[in-house]
């Protein structure tokens, strides 16, 4: 198995020390989802307290608010060491008794994309989930024998973007079940101060509330765009990040005001262009304009249809007419749209 995706301490490998450097390592550092993060702190302090393992944890929600970065809180908070992996990295039941087994008591075991594990290892998940244990086959053919193998008490931490996809039984064995919401704009503008104060980047007022306004509601997106402030700020500017600088560099991402990236716009625009506004299937709408069905489902869908640009129906995505609007498109007998 591919170890790229585990670690034993802080983050992945392969995400950057300056993304992790951003992440709170504590429930208090944690900003927005605020009913969320209260659960958590007392299951948290109740399990400290009795001396046992937390309960397991699943958290679903939209790419880039906080899923890893609370489990890594989870562990944090416990005191306790973390293991992580992607579902997709484990390929056969071998490799998850490999870590089932050298976890530890009382650790925390992160599975990321966990919509995506093979069955054959969700059922084993199942008896190290409730039972502490795994049962793995010993031999082939007729003289195949099954083996019960101790494991230390653990908690799994689930995290997923697509909470439809995993099974009722799997998801049944979480005790602990959260899901994240995209961020208000004042959230959002609380984090990218944070992170300025942390990657010493000077940042004004009216800079913070159109990178926040940019930022799709969504940490990770905030952390980036602020980085490639301070990057046009060192070059284009003294090193200060100021309304007139954030909004020449939102520009040249070709980031609009309502945060729409060019592929956002170019899926509403092939939906209204090529097909009349819809409505179009997921599949022939990732071929129109270059993307795979998941990024466009994963990533782009969910804050289009927030935004209320899109609208998901059983034959299809249709744009609204705020999509219309704001593309500055109208609808001509179901025609081609024209220019305003």
């Amino acid at each position: 198995m591919s170890d790229s995706r585990i670690s034993d301490g802080q983050f992945h490998e392969g995400i950057d020390r300056d993304e992790h450097s951003l992440r709170p390592h504590f429930i208090r550092e944690f900003v927005g989802q605020p009913k969320l993060r209260e659960n958590l702190s007392v299951f948290i302090q109740a399990a400290k307290k009795r001396k046992e393992n937390l309960d397991h944890v699943f958290l679903s929600g939209p790419p880039g608010l906080g899923k890893t970065t609370l489990a890594l809180i989870i562990a944090h908070e416990l005191g306790v060491e973390i293991r992580a992996t992607a579902a997709p990295a484990l390929e056969k039941p071998g490799d998850l008794a490999a870590i089932l087994t050298s976890v530890g008591r009382h650790n925390v075991f992160f599975i990321d994309e966990i919509h995506r594990l093979k069955p054959v290892i969700e059922e084993m998940l199942y008896t190290a989930m409730e039972d502490f244990e795994i049962d793995v086959v010993i031999g082939q053919g007729p003289g195949a024998r099954s083996i019960k193998i101790p494991l230390e008490p653990f908690t799994l931490v689930g995290a997923t973007t697509r909470p439809g996809l995993v099974s009722r039984p799997l998801h049944d064995r979480f005790g602990i079940r959260a899901r994240l919401d995209y961020y208000g704009t004042q959230d959002v503008k609380k984090i990218i101060f944070r992170s300025a104060g942390i990657l010493e980047t000077d940042l004004d007022e009216d800079a913070a509330d159109r990178i926040a306004a940019s930022a799709r509601g969504t940490p990770r997106v905030a952390n980036r765009l602020l980085r490639r402030m301070r990057d046009f700020a060192q070059v284009w500017g003294e090193g200060s990040v100021t309304a007139d600088l954030a909004r020449r560099a939102l520009e040249a991402l070709e980031i609009d005001g309502q945060g729409l990236d060019k592929l956002d716009r170019e899926i509403l625009s092939a939906i209204i262009r090529k097909y009349d506004g819809g409505p179009v299937g997921c599949e022939t709408l990732a071929i129109s304009v270059g993307e795979s069905v998941d990024t466009i489902e994963d990533v782009y869908e969910p804050y289009l249809i927030q935004k209320g640009f899109l609208m998901r129906t059983p034959r299809g995505r249709m744009a609204t007419d705020n999509a219309y609007a704001h593309l500055k498109l109208h609808r001509k007998n179901g025609h081609e749209p024209l220019l305003f």
